[in-house]
């Protein structure tokens, strides 16, 4: 049974975070919990994240993090990717549900490597630190491009470039930078500690099953609520699993030319879906953030499947 379970982790959680939503919304005694646990797991959510990125970096040490060529041709497909699309929604400029469409295909093109990426990259074999280099560099792009393009695209009052970055920058950062500079104070001041915390190898991923159960479990949410026609929720569904093919292929193809297709793959395909779901509701309409929900299902279910490979 533990086998079992250590085995398919992920879609366990899947499978926990989709049932447990619906379990609990329908149990009347829960009824006026529900505030309450949005609060809790906007909380909980980022501890975990910080405590996987904190185990990540007591193993990865600063002189790990590596660049490499794959990483300029990455972030030229996300930035060009995601500047095309807004240019050629302004040209064509629909004015309906279907611009919502193309604006959660934006965002999966312009958002960021998850944070949780390297959990799966060791266990698929890849190289940590080159993942953890591009993650610093494509949330770098992405803080300066979508205040810059997206009031373009989406106008809202009050929404200033300035603002907006600061708004970004203030969601991002503390997850990256909190944790690097956590672990290297502990290696100063605890080299063992710092190196038996990095031994863990599976905790970071059983922290991340967990953190990815509540993930599903609040897309679930956000495509439960949504007022949209089925036929655009399709419409959606469909362009986030194109954008997620897409990029997992054009990532591994690149990374295999200079020998580490595993790392470019789930740097480039592997997606911060809290934070697509996260600029949806806050730069555009709620609808839009259905995209996050979505990439989230398909990039998941990927990567059950990569880790079913390797088992075999």
């Amino acid at each position: 049974m533990l086998s079992f379970i250590k085995n398919w982790t992920l879609p366990l959680a899947m499978l926990a975070g989709a049932l447990g939503y619906f379990a609990y919304i329908s149990t009347p005694i829960f009824d006026g919990t529900h505030q309450m646990a949005l609060t809790i797991v906007a909380i909980v959510q980022p501890l975990l994240l910080f405590a996987m990125l904190f185990l990540t970096f007591c193993k990865v040490k600063p002189r790990d993090l590596r660049f490499a060529p794959w990483q300029g041709w990455l972030l030229l497909l996300q930035t060009t990717g995601f500047l095309l699309a807004a240019l050629v929604l302004q040209l064509l400029s629909p004015d309906n549900h279907w611009r919502m469409v193309a604006e959660g295909a934006m965002l999966c093109l312009i958002c960021p490597t998850a944070t949780a990426a390297a959990v799966v990259t060791r266990r698929l074999g890849g190289d940590p630190g080159s993942l953890m280099a591009y993650t610093i560099i494509i949330n770098l792009a992405v803080a300066l491009l979508v205040p810059a393009i997206v009031p373009w695209v989406h106008p809202q009052p009050g929404f200033t470039f300035f603002h907006s970055f600061l708004i970004i920058i203030s969601k991002v950062f503390p997850l990256l930078l909190g944790p690097f500079f956590l672990s290297m104070l502990l290696r100063q001041v605890s080299p063992k500690a710092t190196e038996w915390l990095g031994n863990k190898r599976d905790l970071p991923f059983y922290l991340w099953s967990v953190s990815l159960a509540l993930a599903i479990a609040m897309s679930t949410r956000s495509i439960v609520h949504t007022h949209c026609p089925w036929q655009y929720q399709m419409g959606i569904a469909a362009i986030s699993l194109i954008a997620c093919i897409l990029q997992f292929a054009f990532g591994r193809k690149t990374g295999r030319c200079y020998g580490d297709p595993i790392t470019a793959g789930q740097a480039c395909g592997q997606k911060n879906t809290v934070l697509i779901i996260w600029m949806g509701y806050t730069f555009m309409t709620p609808i839009t953030s259905i995209a996050g929900g979505f990439y989230s299902i398909w990039h998941n279910l990927y990567n059950s499947w990569q880790l079913y490979r390797i088992r075999q």
